[in-house]
This record gives C-alpha cells, structure tokens and sequence, in this order.
C-alpha cells in the first residue's frame, strides 16, 4: 500500500532578471524565491492498483514520484510504500520498485541492451534462473527479440521503451512509477507498451502509477485517476467520473490538457 499524508515540499530558486546590471546585482545581494511544489498533498494507493496521476506541467507529479522514490525528502508530512520510508529506507525499498522516466534512460548508451540488463542483473542482485525467466517472459511480451543485441542509441524511441520498461521490472518489483512512458511513441508502440503494462498488473498483481498527458493511456489503463493542480490534489475518482466532473462529455481522443482546461487549471 502507498500512504501519502499531508506532504508539502518547497523548492528554493534563485531570483533572475533579464540583463547584465541584474546579474551584477544578484551576485552581491542573492535572493531567492520560495516556490511550492505539493500543498498538503494526502492520497492512499491499495496493493495492485493502476492509477493514473495527472496535471499540468508544473503541478507536482514529478515532485510526488521523486518522494515515493526516495529520490527526494519531503519538508513537512509523512510518505510509506509497503509500510517503508522511501528516503530513509532507501535500499530495501527500490529493491521493490521499478522505475520509468519518459526522459530519462537507465540503459547503458553504447553497449548492448542484454548487457545494460546483465549489470541491473548485478546491482539488484537477481539469481541467475530468475533473471533468466523474467527476461525470457519479458522479451516475448514486449517484442524485444533482436533489440537485446542492439546498442541503445541505435534503437527508436519505441524501441528503446520498451527495453527500459523491460529494464524497469528485471528485478520483479511489486511497485511500479510510470513517468510519461508513452510520450513520444508511436501508435504501434503505444498499443505494445500498455498491453505489457495491463498483464503485468493482471499476472503479477504489481502496483502502477501512471504520469501522463494522454487521455488514452489513461482509458486503457487506469480504474482510478487522481488529477492534481498547483501541489494540490484536485480530484480523484475514475476516469469515466472525471469526465463526468468536467461538465461535457470528454472523448478519450481529446489530450488530458483539454480536460485541465475545463477544470481551469
């Protein structure tokens, strides 16, 4: 289970103008901005469920996954995925996690994809006849075939997603963070990438958080969404009671950002 209670976290960022007598000024004076990321951000995630989590740009999804990651510590409120701290427990902890960040890669640029997973085999300290089947059932999911000899900056971008969504679960992870990882693909892709995401919830019961921007990502995948505005939790519900929230009738063809615009947000 995922707990978030009251979770506030503010980023400090230095003031900056435009022109040089300004850069002159903030080099004697500093200065800076307090800039709120979560509000008093609270939500409850039961084991096995996929969820969408989405907001505008800026709202604090990623804030909220680097929290769940352990990557970052909040200021104020208490956080616990499968009864663990995330930033105090750090190690325990993303040994039960599996993380995919849309633009980022875990995969070594020049070398091929097998051995990028050979080495995640290594640091997440996998048995071999384990690693061996999960990499077996994964190839065959998601079509990675002869991508697994291929260095990753050969790859698409389809290609290379599927590899790190591949990358993300060698360790087997009862909790899955999904940062935007359709952004960019194509349809074919897109269809690949989902299938292996609502199996891997279907056959393994595995926990997902999906941040996205695409509505369709969203019906395909997620019984229940939480849409987030300026560090705040807006709204949760399904997306069919979402759409009946924005007032109109909200076609999954339309992008998520319509549906922020109707919410005024």
């Amino acid at each position: 289970m995922i707990e978030m209670r009251d979770v506030s976290k503010t980023y400090r960022v230095r003031k900056r103008e435009a022109g040089l007598g300004s850069a002159l000024r903030r080099l004697v004076s500093g200065g800076w901005d307090e800039v709120p990321a979560l509000q008093g951000l609270s939500f409850t995630i039961p084991d096995g469920q996929v969820v969408g989590y989405i907001g505008p740009n800026g709202a604090g999804k990623s804030t909220t996954i680097k929290i769940l990651s352990g990557i970052l510590r909040p200021d104020s409120g208490s956080c616990t995925v499968d009864g663990l701290v995330p930033w105090e427990n750090r190690k325990a902890h993303v040994a039960r996690l599996g993380v995919v960040f849309g633009q980022r890669s875990q995969l070594w640029w020049d070398v091929p994809i097998l051995d990028s997973f050979q080495l995640l085999r290594d640091i997440y300290r996998v048995p071999p006849r384990a690693f061996t089947e999960t990499l077996e059932r994964l190839t065959e999911l998601l079509d990675l075939g002869d991508l697994l000899r291929t260095p990753a900056r050969m790859l698409s971008l389809g290609q290379r997603m599927r590899c790190e969504v591949a990358a993300a679960l060698l360790h087997s992870p009862k909790v899955l963070f999904l940062d935007e990882p359709t952004i960019g693909l194509d349809a074919v892709s897109k269809l690949k990438v989902r299938e292996f995401i609502r199996e891997e919830n279907h056959t393994r019961g595995t926990t997902v958080i999906l941040t996205t921007h695409d509505m369709q990502d969203v019906e395909a995948l997620c019984s229940r969404v939480l849409l987030i505005g300026k560090g705040r939790l807006l709204l949760d519900g399904t997306p069919g009671e979402i759409r009946s929230m924005a007032g109109e009738n909200l076609s999954t063809e339309e992008s998520v950002a319509d549906l922020y615009r109707r919410f005024g947000i």
